[in-house]
């Protein structure tokens, strides 16, 4: 702006009759980071306007736009792209465009990318259709990814992925109810991402954790075929394939599609249903029923997974088998007998009996493996008010006569158990007594016997006491004389054996001792013999024959060498040996 100030100062224009000030156009400035394309731009040097054309403007840069000229989106920052980032581009027109491999040729329509990290500015020719992120994808999480050349659609998992150039994320349509389901479920099961609004990405790869104990039918519509799952997992749909919904009866009494369930629970669990039944007199009944039921299935065989998603209402079925059976059972007995015996007469109209009469205990429905384990009898009551009334009043009046009864009888029997009770403490007292009276005439027999005993016993006591201790005395005095010998004799024989012992062994050392001695004497005298031997053939006959003969004959060469006929050395103080002097000169040591 301050450029187009300075330019407006600079310059000065007075229209002239002729001409009318359509309006100001202020500067256009660009910094390093903008750039522009200008639509229709006028020719600087022919001043022609070209229309149809496109031109392109890099910052810094600062310009007016001539008459007819427009910017296309006006001023627009530089691309800026980071590692994780591309762009998608299409070419307008054909063109070649210079990379650092070289020149590729686009057509017209072309679709590419260019990756970060780096700056980009679009040609005119080329139009920037997106900006993409790589995204990141853990192993339970996907996204559904669609070739727009073949029109396939995949799912990609567990990765870092890049859309290429001609793909494209693919919305996955569901059901709505399948929807709402998993909506209603997104923070338990199901590993749908939702956005701010609440509604799910449709491009997000759909998962669902399937519950304990429980399953799930996905149907593939490209393979045309079905597999069960069972929980606890986590299941990933793919392109193709659905959830298989069951519309299950609820309330009580049932009512058809009440529940709509993805996850079938495979029990142990319970339901409730109102029976409406009439009995032989025609008195109408509301019965309520609890039913345990489970299903019974191989998770390893897939025909008998795939039955469990056979009945889509499993629960209004058997509801309905369960009351058909009661009621026609029930339309044969009367309300009195029905009264009396209504949990067996039920139980025995669901279960059936076997062979030897007895009630079963299951009830089984081949179609889908469901078991019946038991039928719970909550309550029975009348339809008809004044039936219910009279029923009530009944079974007040029974339960008044049954009470009575009860009372009477319990006094009754009170009375002669008391009466039986007193009968037998007297009894009881007979008998102690004649007891306590027995007891004392054996004490009298004992005491009289123990005296008697006590006077003749002591003496004998005695006498046996001090025959014994003489006993005891002698034997003791017997048997130390025979552990002193015998003590004696072990060391006289152990002082024996140890002297033995001493003298062989001095035998045997000195025998050893004198062994050696020889044989040491024995080893030198050969080692000096085989050593003086080894001389005597080391030197040789020869050598000794010439040793033997080498005095003379050397002094005489070592006399006529020097050129003496006779030498004598004398320091004036010993007598002259003239017999060994050539000997003296030549030394007692010459060499051999």
């Amino acid at each position: 702006m301050k450029n187009g100030l300075l330019l407006l100062h600079a310059l000065k224009h007075i229209p002239d009759v002729y001409e009318v000030v359509v309006g100001e156009v202020s500067i256009t400035s660009l910094n390093s980071r903008q750039y522009c394309v200008i639509l229709d731009p006028v020719d600087r040097e022919t001043k022609k306007q070209q229309l149809g054309t496109r031109v392109l403007l890099k910052g810094p840069y600062s310009f007016f736009l001539l008459p007819g000229e427009r910017l296309e989106a006006g001023i627009q920052d530089v691309q800026v792209l980071d590692t994780e980032e591309a762009l998608l581009l299409r070419a307008r027109e054909g063109f070649n465009e210079k990379t650092e491999q070289g020149v590729v040729p686009r057509a017209p329509g072309d679709r590419w990318m260019i990756y970060g990290p780096r700056d980009y500015v679009p040609s005119v020719e080329v139009e920037i259709i997106e900006k993409r992120r790589a995204i990141p994808l853990d192993a339970n999480e996907g996204i559904y990814v669609r070739d727009m050349k073949s029109g396939r659609v995949t799912a990609v998992t567990g990765k870092v992925y890049r859309l290429s150039p001609y793909e494209e994320l693919w919305d996955k349509d569901l059901p709505p109810m399948v929807e709402e389901l998993l909506q209603s479920d997104a923070d338990q099961s199901s590993g749908i991402k939702q956005t701010v609004g609440g509604a799910r990405k449709k491009s997000q790869l759909i998962t669902y954790r399937i519950p304990h104990n429980s399953a799930v039918q996905i149907y593939d519509y490209k393979a045309k075929k079905a597999r069960v799952t069972f929980g606890p997992e986590l299941i990933m749909l793919g392109p193709d394939e659905q959830f298989t919904v069951l519309n299950l009866s609820g309330n009580t009494p049932k009512t058809p599609k009440i529940l709509n369930v993805i996850a079938l629970l495979l029990g142990p669990r319970f339901s409730t249903d109102v029976v409406i039944v009439e009995t032989s007199d025609h008195a109408r009944l509301s019965l309520k029923l609890s039913y345990n039921w489970f299903f019974e299935v191989d998770k390893k065989n897939q025909e008998q997974a795939a039955s469990l998603f056979s009945v889509p209402d499993f629960i209004g079925d058997f509801c309905k088998a369960i009351a058909s059976r009661v009621r026609g059972s029930i339309a044969s007995q009367s309300f009195d007998h029905f009264h009396k015996f209504s949990a067996e007469i039920i139980r025995k109209a669901v279960f059936g009996t076997d062979e030897a009469g007895n009630v079963r205990n299951r009830f089984h429905f081949k179609s889908n493996n469901l078991i019946i384990t038991n039928i719970d009898i909550q309550s029975v009551e009348p339809v008809d008010q004044r039936t219910r009334d009279a029923l009530q009043k009944s079974v007040q009046l029974a339960i008044e006569i049954t009470t009575k009864s009860q009372e009477a009888a319990a006094r009754h029997e009170a009375e002669r158990r008391e009466q039986e009770a007193k009968g037998r403490l007297e009894r009881q007292k007979i008998d102690d007594e004649a007891e306590a009276e027995k007891a004392r005439r054996e004490l009298l027999s004992l005491q009289a016997t123990s005296a008697a005993v006590e006077a003749t016993g002591q003496a004998a006591a005695e006498a046996k006491a001090r025959a014994a201790a003489a006993k005891i005395e002698g034997t003791a005095a017997v048997t130390q004389a025979q552990y002193k010998a015998e003590s004696q004799a072990t060391k006289s024989n152990a002082q024996l054996k140890l002297l033995q012992f001493e003298q062989s062994s001095e035998i045997s050392y000195k025998k050893d001792w004198n062994a050696l001695e020889i044989n040491k004497a024995t080893q030198l005298a050969e080692i000096e013999s085989k050593k003086f031997k080894s001389i005597i053939d080391a030197i040789g006959p020869d050598t000794l024959r010439r040793i033997s003969q080498s005095g003379p004959e050397m002094q005489s060469r070592l006399l006529s060498g020097l050129g003496l006929k006779s030498f004598l050395i004398t320091d004036g103080n010993h007598p002259i040996n003239l017999f060994n002097t050539a000997t003296g000169l030549i030394g007692s040591n010459a060499p051999q």
